[in-house]
């Protein structure tokens, strides 16, 4: 196959603009007359909004207005589930908007957000997703269901009760991983403004244009046809941006104002608006024969979905799906669950899910190995996916599966570093 790009010094199109400083990023442009939005959140992980008082602020000298979740047409958003306020009428997270200001400069908006009085009545947080799928904890989401479990894909391959039956050697293992911030360069901006014909025009960073466009519209109450997403230099995103951060909050400004409204997140803001990494809990029992051939794995995959949906079922299903690595197991038991708590909610970061797997598996993998007394390239040479393997789905692999090969590889290095004292 012969390409133009590939072995080539292919030239950015967005380069020159980067490295000169002429690159627009959302926080880079302005338009005049226009007001800035500051949002306040909450600091408590669930409770329930008594009253909101914005008298104080509002006698403060340049702030345009005050909006709360009364002000919202149609208050709620989210990827797969709308169960994410725009503003919130009540918390589920340390976070969650309550109110926002918009001034004449951001330091007036600022100071005005400090000068709004919330009046909580602070309710019981669950914090750990084990907990939480107790059928006795109340529900965060009870018009979603019944549970705080959002989602459960159960994966079956072969026999369990034939597959230990072979194994010679059997590992058992916890392996947990943590929230994880994206931490793009880029902290959220957005300006929104209604333009001649009275459609709303956001101009931000967003991987998601369409998706952002109808959920403007939709809690706007306009048409999807009047709503113009553009999207900007993206500074870093990693899934970050997958979600709504300021669109909506600033478009809703736009709206009650008639002005155009710029808003932009500080590194701190940034930090508790956005979704995380899942934290997840995994549970593995992992069997081999004593020719080092894999016979049997158990997996238990438990996803913090935080305060609400945003991703998780995508996630959680795509680490059921590469519960079992590159390696073929013939019987195979996987279960996967998200789980709604109190904690930040969770959403898409690279590898969706299929990252945090790989240290339950690959751990697995060594500590097979040295009960076996083999060397770990050894087992995964022994085990890894091939053209013509079946995967737990059930999945043939027909091409494109060069483990093997790369493997092979580096073994000479391999073994020239396991030797070296």
């Amino acid at each position: 196959m012969k390409t133009e790009v590939v072995g080539s010094r292919a030239l950015r199109e967005d380069s020159w603009g980067k490295v000169f400083g002429q690159t627009k990023f959302p926080a880079d442009v302005n338009l005049p007359n226009q007001i800035y939005g500051v949002v306040v959140r909450s600091p408590h992980p669930h409770a329930r909004i008594l009253n909101i008082n914005s008298e104080e602020a509002m006698k403060l000298e340049g702030v345009a207005v005050v909006l709360t979740a009364n002000d919202v047409p149609h208050n709620s958003h989210g990827v797969l589930f709308r169960d994410q306020p725009v503003i919130a009428d009540y918390v589920r997270m340390v976070g969650d908007p309550v109110a926002v200001v918009g001034g004449e400069t951001m330091e007036i908006a600022r100071e005005a957000a400090e000068r709004i009085r919330v009046d909580y009545e602070i309710l019981p947080a669950i914090f750990d997703p084990e907990e939480a799928m107790k059928p006795e904890v109340p529900p965060l989401h009870p018009e979603l269901q019944s549970t705080n479990v959002l989602y459960h894909l159960p994966i079956r391959r072969g026999s369990m009760e034939e597959g230990w039956a072979k194994a010679d050697v059997v590992v058992e293992q916890v392996y947990k991983t943590q929230h994880v911030d994206h931490a793009f360069l880029q902290p959220e901006a957005v300006l929104a403004y209604l333009d001649e014909r009275g459609h709303m025009v956001v101009q931000t960073a967003t991987q998601y244009a369409h998706y952002d466009r109808g959920e403007i519209a939709h809690a706007l109450g306009f048409r999807y046809s009047q709503v113009q997403v553009k999207t900007l230099a993206v500074g870093g995103a990693f899934g970050g941006r997958e979600d709504i951060s300021l669109q909506i909050i600033a478009a809703l400004l736009a709206l009650k104002t008639q002005r155009p409204v710029k808003m932009e997140n500080t590194r701190e803001e940034s930090f508790y608006s956005h979704s995380k990494r899942h934290p997840m809990t995994m549970y593995y029992k992992t069997g081999a024969a004593k020719d080092g051939k894999l016979v049997a794995m158990q997996a238990k995959i438990i996803g913090d979905a935080g305060a609400y949906s945003s991703w998780s079922i995508n996630v959680l299903r795509k680490s059921a799906v590469h519960a079992t690595g590159p390696y073929e197991i013939p019987n195979v038991e996987i279960d996967s669950f998200a789980v709604f708590t109190n904690n930040p909610y969770t959403g898409a970061m690279r590898g969706f899910g299929a990252a945090q797997t790989v240290l339950a598996y690959e751990s697995q993998m060594d500590l097979l190995a040295k009960k076996l007394g083999i060397s770990p390239l050894e087992i995964r040479l022994r085990n890894c996916f091939q053209v013509g393997s079946i995967t737990a789905t059930g999945q043939e692999l027909t091409s494109s599966v060069p483990l093997d090969q790369c493997l092979a590889k580096i073994a000479p290095y391999f073994r020239r570093e396991v030797e070296t004292p």
